[in-house]
């Protein structure tokens, strides 16, 4: 065995006295601040993960709008798109904002209406797997709304709601009437912002909302692969020309995923200190080290053992304590994800709701390990344990042998 490696794990080897706790707990805070750096960015890894998959169940890959605004003729640009390679399927819709209220209730509630062709590929079929009650049917004057807005408005299949169209706003001088719709269906599809806010109808009944006799107001579209949207917009916006303005589902939510980065980075930054607080007790386990065996270097030093293979023993029981760390802590943060919700539910239970869906829009928290994240969390907690084993290994390696030989 190479000998400062001997050494290292001579000095670390647990004795049956108070000092012995000492890498222990060293070896504890390294494995803590591992397990915390890990269960993090794995969770950040995740919401950006779940986001992406709820945005893309139902909102398009790729939208496509007039820059005239309305668009009258849908179905030459469907079958436009639809000769794109690369292109699923392409669909007119209109989305609106509008005013509903339960029939015979008081008070309206505001909500994004999407009007859909049930006679084509609905880009809402998350929702349509999602039915809790009823079933997915926006045809005629049959809505389909998510389990919050639902709840809210204490409506169920069957139940009637009445639609205020937002033509409403456009002029004090006309008044249109509300439309009436029967709820057909209930989806959960878990996040909020959806949920408690889309009713999804038919395209003739979003038409009557908006006085339209034909057209919609975009065309959805589904790619192959989305995270080539952009490569298909390119495509799309060449086949249409300059009177189509061409957007991906990138585009409409980058705010939000560049928002999931950045936080991702700011947490990793910040709980890099854990790994510094970890380091300074590798440096006091090693400055214990150096006072325990202060005689013991200065015989070795007088044998004719360099400075450098002390100062190499120092380092190495630096990193054994680290490495030790770094697997209970990458296994401790496995344990944890594994039995996340758990433990979500177990705080629920005892009153404390650690993640309540109101506040973060999803049901359970989400997440996923990155190999290149573990990398960067064991590169990172490394280096800074290497930095703080220098310290006591040069003091070890600059002791006189004759004063440390003598030192009682």
């Amino acid at each position: 065995m190479n000998f400062p490696l001997f050494l290292a794990r001579k000095w670390l080897r647990p004795r049956r006295d108070f000092a012995s706790a000492i890498p222990v707990i060293t070896v504890c805070g390294v494995m803590l601040g591992v397990a915390i750096l890990m269960i993090v960015l794995a969770v950040m890894t995740g919401f950006g993960d779940t986001w992406r998959e709820k945005i893309l169940s139902y909102k398009p890959h790729v939208t496509v709008r007039s820059v005239f605004g309305d668009m009258r003729d849908e179905g030459a640009a469907c079958a436009a798109v639809e000769a794109v390679p690369g292109v699923v399927s392409a669909s007119p819709a209109i989305l609106m904002p509008a005013m509903i209220r339960p029939d015979g209730a008081e008070g309206a509630i505001p909500v994004s209406v999407v009007g859909i062709d049930p006679d084509r590929p609905s880009v809402l079929a998350a929702a349509a797997n999602s039915i809790v009650d009823g079933q997915f049917a926006p045809v005629d004057d049959g809505a389909v709304v998510g389990a919050d807005l639902a709840a809210r408005l204490r409506c169920r299949p069957g139940s009637r709601l009445l639609c205020y169209s937002p033509l409403n706003l456009r002029s004090a001088d006309e008044l249109h009437l509300p439309e009436e719709m029967t709820v057909a269906g209930v989806f959960d599809l878990g996040m909020r912002d959806v949920d408690d806010g889309v009713l999804v109808c038919s395209l003739g009944m979003a038409r009557d909302l908006l006085g339209m006799d034909s057209g919609a107001t975009l065309v959805q579209i589904q790619v192959e692969e989305p995270e080539k949207a952009a490569v298909a917009a390119e495509l799309i916006a060449d086949a249409l020309g300059p009177s189509y303005r061409v957007s991906t589902w990138q585009d409409e939510d980058r705010v939000l995923f560049d928002a999931l980065r950045t936080e991702k980075t700011m947490m990793f930054v910040l709980l890099a200190f854990i790994a510094v607080v970890a380091a300074f007790c590798v440096t006091n386990t090693l400055i214990v080290v150096v006072i325990q065996k202060t005689r013991e270097i200065g015989l070795m030093k007088a044998l004719g053992f360099s400075p450098g293979r002390i100062r190499s023993a120092f380092v190495l029981a630096g990193l054994l304590q680290c490495a030790l760390g770094e697997t209970l802590g990458l296994a401790l943060g496995r344990l944890v994800l594994e039995n996340l919700q758990n433990l979500v539910a177990a705080l629920a239970s005892c009153g404390l709701d650690v993640f309540p869906k109101a506040v973060y829009g999803l049901a359970e928290i989400p997440w996923r390990v990155v190999p290149g994240d573990v990398a960067a969390v064991v590169a990172v907690v490394t280096a800074f344990c290497f930095a703080a084993s220098f310290l006591p290994a040069a003091l070890a390696a600059r002791l006189d042998p004759v004063k440390a030989m003598n030192q009682q």
